[in-house]
């Protein structure tokens, strides 16, 4: 039965007809619906405000325009054939390092307005190191030559379109095959948030929105969607609802504390600084903070479904059960999950951050001096905010589940079977259909009755 205030049938009394519900039940139902009504409805409604505020205004922003210079207008990508290769060594030898070999490359491109133009390219040795041969295909990038009247290539990538599509196919066929309708459910919600990421938060921090607003109100709008999408319209999504927009409000404010206290720039990757290029007006600091939350949605989700999950699963099993004696139980399957989703965190964290530590292990730099610097300090802070708004999140979705859950219950207390009165036509003896013979008041003995050759039982003066 799935666990849903919405899913228990009408009970049916011994003589099949059904029990009229018990006004007290009703309540509490209608309670515990109002209760998540009372939560969730003022969420929702500044959810849609705050879209219809922060909405990119569509213009061109600062970054977009100085970001034009440094890649010409009608630069395109296309791919292009290698037809031959001339090697040769670019840097000499040095100590135990070998020669580095580059290749001027002659190669036909393979569309676009060039298309079948042979151009030569200069490749660098990371290339030539992947082993490239003849006939190898190769992303090109070409710059249209306004100025010079001649269009210009230069290597640009390698093309990966095909094992990305391959890959995306066979991980939509495993989702669908084991995890069926709800899987690809999940599937088109991903697909909503990539969508509100493209088209809303991102343009939104670009256009200078306040960093902490625009992550918290298009996390919240794809929680709202993706959450009700893949596991329906049910107390046990909407309590896994609740406990992730409390985990999402507490990573803003202890983000905000966090980052105010600790002074982190923003600044500690390539990436910022070439943004900051683009637009030294944007609020860095508060990009970091909005990563924090944004960074959090997956494993909160994770968490908090798989907690209002076993909280109606214990309803279910146990309905008269107490909120008390739900959230205990809950509680005890939330700490193995916290204990393992912690590693998770930590993990995800050190897998990004491995070439970075790579380059601390050769600097050699004091262990607290790496960990307190601005590049790995800001990894370190990130995790420890997820932790602690993952660590919460549990036992307030336990809470709210089991409150919810008892309140809810249509449970009735069981009444003693009444004395039935023997249908027409019936003997005394006779067992009554669902009893065991060991469960006869009075059991029949060897001979007992004529069909064993003793004495007939006297009639029912009934």
């Amino acid at each position: 039965m799935p666990a849903d205030i919405h899913s228990h049938g009408p009970e049916t009394g011994p003589d099949g007809e059904p029990i009229p519900p018990d006004p007290a039940a009703v309540a509490r139902r209608r309670t515990a619906v109002r209760m998540m009504l009372v939560l969730l409805v003022p969420v929702g409604l500044a959810t849609l405000v705050g879209l219809f505020l922060l909405w990119p205004s569509g213009g061109q922003t600062a970054a977009q325009q100085a970001a034009e210079s440094f890649l010409p207008p009608g630069t395109t990508f296309p791919e292009a054939t290698v037809a031959s290769l001339e090697p040769y060594e670019c840097a000499a030898a040095t100590g135990e390092a070998p020669a580095q070999i580059c290749a001027r490359a002659v190669m036909v491109v393979a569309e676009g307005p060039s298309a079948g133009d042979y151009v030569q390219v200069e490749l660098p040795p990371e290339v030539i190191a992947e082993g490239v041969a003849e006939g190898d295909e190769l992303v090109l990038s070409r710059d249209p030559g306004v100025e010079t009247g001649e269009p210009g290539y230069a290597f640009q990538d390698f093309p990966r379109g095909t094992p990305i599509v391959v890959l995306s196919l066979a991980f939509v066929l495993v989702v669908g095959v084991v995890a069926r309708l709800r899987g690809l459910l999940a599937l088109l919600g991903l697909g909503f948030a990539f969508a509100v990421l493209m088209q809303f938060m991102l343009p939104a921090l670009l256009d200078g929105g306040p960093p902490i607003w625009v992550s918290l109100v298009g996390s919240s709008a794809i929680m709202f969607v993706v959450l009700y999408l893949a596991h329906g319209f049910s107390a046990r999504t909407t309590t896994a609802l609740l406990g992730t927009l409390f985990g999402l409000a507490l990573s803003a404010v202890l983000g905000a504390l966090s980052v105010a206290v600790a002074r982190l720039t923003g600044f500690s990757s390539e990436e910022a600084v070439t943004l900051q290029q683009f637009d030294p007006t944007l609020d860095f600091s508060g990009l970091v903070l909005a990563a924090l939350v944004v960074a959090g949605l997956g494993i909160l989700n994770d968490v908090t479904i798989t907690q209002a999950s076993a909280v109606w699963q214990l309803h279910e099993a146990s309905p008269e059960a107490g909120w008390l004696e739900l959230f205990r139980r809950g509680m005890a399957i939330g700490r193995d999950h916290i204990a393992s989703t912690v590693y998770t965190i930590v993990f995800a964290y050190a897998g990004a951050s491995l070439p970075l530590l790579l380059l601390f292990e050769l600097y050699q730099r004091p262990f607290w001096t790496t960990l307190t610097g601005s590049e790995v300090g800001e990894q370190v802070i990130g995790t420890l905010v997820a932790g602690v708004a993952l660590v919460l999140a549990v036992p307030v979705t336990t809470l709210i589940g089991a409150l919810v859950a008892a309140a809810a219950s249509s449970a009735t207390p069981a009444q003693p079977p009444a004395e039935e009165p023997a249908p027409a036509g019936a003997r005394i003896g006779d067992r009554p259909a669902g009893r065991r013979p060991t469960d006869d008041p009075a059991p029949r003995v060897r001979g007992d009755g004529p069909a064993g050759g003793g004495a007939p039982r006297p009639r029912d003066p009934r």
